[in-house]
C-alpha cells in the first residue's frame, strides 16, 4: 500500500483510520499492532528520503550562493582596477579616490585620466544600487573616457555622454557626473551634471561650491550643459563626492547633509591628500555610527602643494595605465572660455 502524505501529521491520521478499519483476526490486537508497524516503517522511509533530498539540495543552493559571492566578489575587484589610480601625485597636486560599495559592486565611479598636457578628474553615480548599476559602469567609464579625451571643454564632453545614453536602444540608466580638467597652469574648467556641488577649500578655508554644469544625464538628449572655471591656488582643496556621503544617515534618521561636510572639509584643509580623504571617510561613518550607509559612498580629493619646493616621492604618471596605488587603509580667476578642441 502506497500513500502520498504531505507530513508526518497525516501519515500518522491515515494509519490510524486504516488500522479501525481493519478486522481482528486473532481476536486481539496482534493484527493491528504488526499493521502499525509495517506502516511506521513504510512512511518512516520515505520521510528518510525526503530529508537526504532536501539535504541535498540545500547543500547544491549552498554551493551555488558561495560561488555566486565569489563572482560578485571579483567583478568588485575589476571595478576597483578599473576606477585607478586612485593616488596620484602629478606636478603640484596630489590626487587620492575612493569608492565604499553598499552592496559590493557599485553604481559610483571615479577616474583619474591623462589628457594630453592636462589631467581629467570624473566622479559619476549611476542610479540605483548592486548589480545593474554596477554592471552599466564600465559602458559609462569607456563613454566618459572617450567624451573627455575627444573634447577640451567639459561641457561639450558631458553633452556627448548624455546623447550616446539617450539614443541607447536599451533604457539608458541615469547618470549624475561630475568632469573637470586640470592645465598646467593650475586652472580647473568643469561641469557638474547633477552632483551634489562639489567643495573648494581655500588654503584660508573659505568654502565654494562649484555649482556650474546642468541636469543629470541620460533622460533629455537635448539638455544643455555650461562649463565653469576657477584657479586652484597653493593649499586649495577639491573636493567632489556622490550624493551617499551627503545622505548618509545615522540612527535617528539624520542626514550627514552639507554643513557637516562643509565644516568637515574645512578641518581637513593643509592635510595631504589621502588624509584628507579618509579624515572625511571616518567623519562620515563616525556620524553614521552603528547604521550601515544607505548608498555608496565616493570621494575624490584633490590638493595643491603649498610649496613647490616640497620634497616629492617618486611617482609613475605616464598614461595612467600602471599608475602608483597604495592600499587603503582601515576605515575609520576667469579666464577666457576653453575651446571645443583637445590641447
Amino acid at each position: 500500500m502506497a500513500w502520498d502524505t504531505n507530513s508526518w501529521g497525516d501519515a500518522m491520521a491515515m494509519m490510524m483510520s486504516s488500522m479501525q478499519a481493519m478486522p481482528n483476526v486473532d481476536g486481539g490486537g496482534a493484527g493491528r499492532g504488526t499493521v502499525a508497524i509495517e506502516l511506521l516503517g513504510s512512511v518512516g522511509s520515505d520521510r528518510s528520503e525526503q530529508d537526504r533530498f532536501l539535504t541535498e539540495e540545500l547543500n547544491a543552493i549552498r554551493q551555488g550562493h558561495a560561488k555566486l559571492q565569489q563572482a560578485i566578489f571579483e567583478a568588485a575587484q575589476v571595478q576597483r582596477t578599473l576606477c585607478a589610480p586612485r593616488e596620484l601625485d602629478w606636478g603640484q597636486f596630489e590626487i587620492a579616490g575612493e569608492i565604499f560599495p553598499v552592496r559590493h559592486l557599485s553604481g559610483d565611479f571615479f577616474k583619474v585620466m591623462k589628457l594630453g598636457s592636462a589631467l581629467g578628474l570624473a566622479v559619476g553615480d549611476i542610479a540605483g544600487k548592486g548589480l545593474t548599476a554596477g554592471i552599466w559602469q564600465a559602458h559609462v567609464m569607456g563613454l566618459v573616457q572617450r567624451a573627455a579625451r575627444k573634447h577640451a571643454n567639459p561641457a561639450a564632453a558631458v553633452a556627448e555622454v548624455n546623447w550616446e545614453l539617450c539614443r541607447d536602444d536599451a533604457t539608458p540608466p541615469i547618470l549624475a557626473l561630475f568632469l573637470a580638467r586640470l592645465d598646467r597652469k593650475n586652472n580647473l574648467v568643469y561641469c557638474n551634471a547633477g552632483l551634489p556641488a562639489p567643495l573648494l577649500v581655500r588654503d584660508d578655508k573659505a568654502v565654494e561650491r562649484l555649482e556650474e554644469g546642468g541636469p543629470m544625464l541620460g533622460a533629455l538628449q537635448d539638455a544643455e550643459f555650461r562649463t565653469g572655471q576657477v584657479a586652484l591656488h597653493p593649499g586649495d582643496m577639491l573636493l567632489a563626492y556622490s550624493d551617499g556621503v551627503t545622505e548618509c544617515q545615522n540612527a535617528h534618521d539624520q542626514e550627514f547633509e552639507m554643513n557637516r561636510l562643509m565644516t568637515a572639509a574645512t578641518a581637513a584643509a593643509g592635510m595631504n591628500a589621502n588624509k584628507a580623504l579618509f579624515s572625511l571617510l571616518g567623519t562620515v561613518l563616525d556620524f553614521a555610527d552603528s547604521c550601515s550607509p544607505g548608498d555608496d559612498l565616493t570621494l575624490l580629493v584633490v590638493h595643491r602643494h603649498r610649496s613647490t619646493k616640497r620634497k616629492r616621492r617618486h611617482v609613475r604618471t605616464e598614461g595612467l595605465s600602471a599608475p602608483y596605488r597604495r592600499a587603503a587603509s582601515a576605515v575609520r580667476r576667469r579666464s577666457s572660455s576653453p575651446g571645443d578642441s583637445p590641447e
